[in-house]
């Protein structure tokens, strides 16, 4: 390589036609249009997930700055992923293309310290690279990444987290699963390069508009131990798992054999095509996934594995109504163990299948899916009393949460937890008639506590998340006095 071209100090380099794909690959990259205080830092994390760099120069003064990565290979893999999805430093779009130079020989330069500083930084695993900004980039340690997923206002299911993490290197694994009150996944990459790619992009993004943003950092697992695959779960790499307790045929929904290459590249439930977000879930740096809002599906639910000796509509009603408004409640009359439960609109049957699904209720782990049924038929003439007890309309109902526009109710959607809140409570009802009212239903309180600026409002603490479950379809709407009535919700906080 001693007779091949070097880049120069003045950073001069032959811009190539304009096909970047028909530039003649190079170990050394051009990079331009760059943020005129870029860092060394902030250069090198556009580098770091295709492999080692071997020497950098930033010409700050022309916006510009050269990369020689340590192999071809590296190179030519960066300046493809690049091609299809435009690279941002700060927001800011950067160009980036093969040099004609064939090394980079910057020995002889002067102020050389600080490039050097950030090169030996990328051999030292698990240092913090600094940017301007403070807020740094991690090296990745690991493949295994830990997402929160916030304001899960649609359902972020493991067929959803494996499209989006695969644009970014091969999944081999998932597991979901709910802590805190909040829904996390564990995904697993073949490589930690991937992984670290991958968190580079999608942290702090979200998934649809303006909502289940993700939250992303490096597990201290190195694997991830899948035993089933099924909705909770999935080992791509493993197709002969079993399902284990979610088997999907015990709730009559037909789903594709398991392993990658059944997945259609569309969301499920909704044939949401990936094509239909432009630019989405494929590009690095600041770009939302986000292009449009989920589309419109049918806004009727199946929920199966129920009680039968427990179940009515009523309660349903009550329990999917702390999501929406419910307008109609069908029971199954043949498998009184499946219902269909139709709510006001598609987000709100999203946003009951995302908080239920999984929940236990009357002693069973209920499952929540979308039905095929655009709307729930009211009984006809001539059938029996008992097959007209079970389906009831609930569409003039006063007990709807969101039927007035602004309630502040929409702000207050939690998932199920052991923790109730109560409001509307008049001002002669005290803390043991509120116990003793709970304690006669046979619910074991764990703690109670009045708000100190509202004695209107409490905190109830049940023993368990399927106590308070029970609780608030038996106590919500129950008259206090003469004109008052308990609002009974879930809770974000614990006392």
């Amino acid at each position: 390589m001693s007779n091949s071209p070097s880049a120069t100090v003045d950073g001069s380099d032959r811009v190539c036609v304009s096909e970047r794909a028909q530039c003649a690959p190079s170990r050394v990259l051009h990079l331009r249009q760059l943020p005129f205080d870029a860092s060394e830092q902030e250069v090198l994390a556009l580098a770091l997930p295709f492999g080692q760099v071997s020497n950098l120069l930033l010409l700050k003064a022309k916006n510009q700055a050269f990369l020689e990565m340590a192999s071809e290979e590296a190179a030519v893999a960066m300046v493809n992923y690049y091609t299809s999805a435009t690279p941002t430093v700060r927001n800011w779009p950067v160009y980036i293309q093969f040099s004609n130079h064939r090394e980079l020989k910057t020995d002889n330069l002067p102020n050389r310290t600080r490039p050097q500083v950030a090169l030996q930084a990328l051999s030292a695993p698990g240092n913090m690279l600094s940017s301007n900004d403070g807020r740094g980039l991690l090296l990745a340690q690991s493949p295994v990444l830990r997402i929160i997923v916030e304001n899960l206002f649609y359902p972020v299911t493991l067929e959803v987290l494996q499209q989006i993490f695969g644009k970014f290197g091969s999944v081999m694994k998932i597991i979901t699963f709910t802590r805190n009150n909040q829904f996390q996944a564990l995904v697993q990459f073949s490589d930690a390069v991937h992984a670290q790619h991958a968190k580079a992009a999608l942290d702090g993004q979200n998934i649809y508009n303006g909502c289940c943003t993700l939250h992303i950092d490096f597990s201290k697992l190195s694997t991830l131990n899948v035993k089933y695959n099924n909705d909770k779960s999935r080992d791509f790499t493993r197709v002969d798992l079993p399902t284990g307790e979610l088997e999907p045929a015990s709730f009559g929904v037909a789903l594709p054999p398991y392993g990658a290459a059944a997945f259609s590249p569309a969301f499920p439930h909704t044939g949401f095509s990936m094509q239909a977000l432009p630019g989405a879930l494929a590009l690095p740096g600041r770009v939302a996934l986000q292009a449009v809002a989920p589309p419109a599906v049918h806004s009727v639910l199946l929920v199966s594995n129920l009680n039968p000796e427990s179940v009515s509509p009523h309660c349903l009603f009550i329990l999917f109504g702390v999501y929406g408004d419910v307008q109609r409640v069908k029971i199954l009359f043949n498998r009184k163990e499946s219902a269909l439960v139709q709510m006001s609109d598609t987000s709100q049957a999203q946003l009951a299948m995302s908080h239920l699904n999984g929940q236990r209720l009357h002693g069973n782990t209920i499952r929540v899916t979308l039905s095929k049924h655009p709307a729930v038929q009211l009984p006809r003439g001539g059938v029996g009393q008992s097959e007209q007890a079970l389906t009831r309309d609930f569409s003039g109902s006063a007990l709807h949460r969101f039927k007035k526009p602004g309630s502040k109710n929409f702000n207050n959607i939690f998932p199920p937890s052991a923790t109730l809140h109560l409001s509307n409570i008049p001002s002669s009802v005290t803390e043991e008639v509120l116990t003793d009212l709970f304690s006669s239903q046979g619910f074991n309180i764990k703690a109670f506590k009045f708000f100190q600026k509202d004695r209107k409002m409490a905190l109830m603490q049940l023993v368990s998340v399927e106590e308070a479950i029970e609780a608030l379809i038996a106590l919500h709407d129950h008259q206090l006095d003469h004109s008052q009535h308990l609002r009974v919700s879930f809770s974000k906080s614990t006392i």
